[in-house]
C-alpha cells in the first residue's frame, strides 16, 4: 500500500466554492511528490487538510495505512516549510532549529546532535549561533528546512518555499533542497505554481485545477504526454492552430486524423524553420512571414503569421549572428510527430 493516501477529498468553504472536489492521489515513501497549479486551484488548501491545519469536508487521508484525520496536527510528526521562512528573529540560528524538538522531551544531548546534523545537511553548520535578521532569505529559508527535518517526521510539506526569493536564488535552493529530500529520504509534498520548478525537482507532479486533479505523472510524462488542453497550456508554452483550409491542408500532408479534434496544438521547440521555397523534407510546410524575433541565449523565440494563425517557434543554440527580420519570407516546418489534438472538453485525443 502507498504511504499516502488521500482519497476522494472534499472541502467546501460558504455554501458553494468547493476548493476540492474528490481528489484521490497517492505518495509513496521517500517520493518527492509536487502539487502544482495556478493560484486557487486547491493544492495549499490540500496541503493545509494534510497537515491538519484545516480538515476536509469529506473524504480520507491515510498516512502509513493509519487515519491522519483523526490525528491533532502537534501529534501528526509533519514536517512543514512555509513561503514566509516563519524563522524567531530574537532566536539564534541553533535555537531556531531545535524549537520543536524541545516539547518533544528530547534529551539536551541528543538535541545538539540531531540540530548540528540538520545544519549540517543544510549547509549552515558554520552559522549556529547567528540571529536570522544578519541573513540572507535563501540562508532563513534553510533554517525552515532544517527546523521542519531535525524532528525526523514521517512527512515533510513545502508550501511554496522559494516564492519570496530572486530567480537566481530559487533556482540554486531548489537543487538543495531536492538534494537533502534524497539525502534524508522522507516522502515529500511541494505546492508550487512554478512549471519549472516542478519539472526540476519532483519524482511525480500533481497537477490541479478547480479543485480537480488535471494529472499525475513523472515531469516527462506531465511535459511531453499531457492529457488535457490545460496541462499542455499551464506546463510549458503552446501554439494553437487556427481551424480553416491551411490546417486541414497540413493535417492532410500529415496522415492524421481530423474527425472529433476541437483543437490542435504542437509545442514551439517542435516546429523548425525553412526558406519560404522548402518543400519540408517529410515534415508539413506552412508559409508565413516573420513578425518578431526574441533572443534569449541558448535559444530565441521566432513569431510567425501564418495562414493557421500566429506561431511561435523555438530555435535552439541561434548563435550571435543568427537573426530573423520582421517581414522576411519563411515556411514552418511541422513533423508528422508533433501535433496534439484535444477534444471540446480539453482531454487529449490519441494521446
Amino acid at each position: 500500500m502507498s504511504y499516502l493516501v488521500v482519497t476522494d477529498a472534499a472541502k467546501q468553504f460558504g455554501p458553494s466554492f468547493m476548493a476540492l472536489n474528490g481528489v484521490s492521489l497517492s505518495v509513496e515513501r521517500g517520493e518527492f511528490f509536487t502539487l502544482l497549479g495556478p493560484s486557487g486551484c486547491g493544492k495549499t488548501t490540500l496541503l493545509r487538510a494534510i497537515a491538519g491545519f484545516n480538515d476536509l469536508t469529506s473524504g480520507e487521508i491515510t498516512l502509513d495505512g493509519s487515519n491522519l484525520r483523526v490525528v491533532p496536527p502537534h501529534q501528526r510528526d509533519i514536517g512543514m516549510v512555509f513561503q514566509d521562512y516563519a524563522v524567531f528573529p530574537h532566536l539564534s540560528v541553533f535555537d531556531n532549529v531545535a524549537f520543536g524538538l524541545k516539547p518533544r522531551k528530547v534529551p539536551a544531548a541528543q538535541i545538539k546532535t540531531r540540530v548540528t546534523q540538520a545544519l549540517e545537511a543544510v549547509r549552515l553548520g558554520a552559522m549556529a549561533e547567528r540571529l536570522p535578521a544578519a541573513m540572507s532569505g535563501g540562508q532563513q529559508q534553510r533554517i525552515g528546512l532544517a527546523r521542519a527535518m531535525v524532528i525526523n517526521p514521517r512527512l515533510l510539506l513545502m508550501d511554496e518555499p522559494l516564492s519570496n526569493l530572486d530567480a537566481k536564488l530559487r533556482i540554486e535552493l531548489r537543487e538543495e533542497i531536492r538534494d537533502i529530500q534524497k539525502q534524508v529520504d522522507i516522502a515529500t509534498i511541494y505546492v508550487t505554481h512554478d512549471q519549472e520548478e516542478a519539472l526540476a525537482i519532483s519524482d511525480r507532479i500533481c497537477v490541479m485545477n478547480s479543485g480537480k486533479i488535471e494529472q499525475i505523472g513523472t515531469p516527462q510524462e506531465i511535459y511531453g504526454n499531457p492529457q488535457t488542453r490545460f496541462v499542455a497550456e499551464f506546463v510549458g508554452t503552446l501554439n494553437i492552430f487556427q481551424p480553416g483550409a491551411a490546417l486541414d491542408a497540413m493535417l492532410g500532408k500529415l496522415g492524421l486524423a481530423h474527425a472529433g479534434a476541437a483543437t490542435w496544438a504542437v509545442r514551439p521547440e517542435h516546429l523548425d524553420l525553412a526558406g519560404p521555397d522548402s518543400d519540408g523534407n517529410g515534415s508539413a510546410t506552412l508559409p508565413g512571414t516573420v513578425s518578431k524575433y526574441t533572443y534569449l541565449g541558448r535559444e530565441a523565440h521566432v513569431q510567425v503569421e501564418t495562414p493557421a494563425g500566429r506561431l511561435v517557434v523555438q530555435l535552439p543554440n541561434p548563435g550571435m549572428a543568427a537573426t530573423r527580420e520582421a517581414g522576411e519570407a519563411v515556411s514552418v516546418l511541422v513533423p508528422r510527430t508533433a501535433p496534439m489534438s484535444f477534444s471540446a472538453n480539453g482531454a487529449r485525443m490519441g494521446g
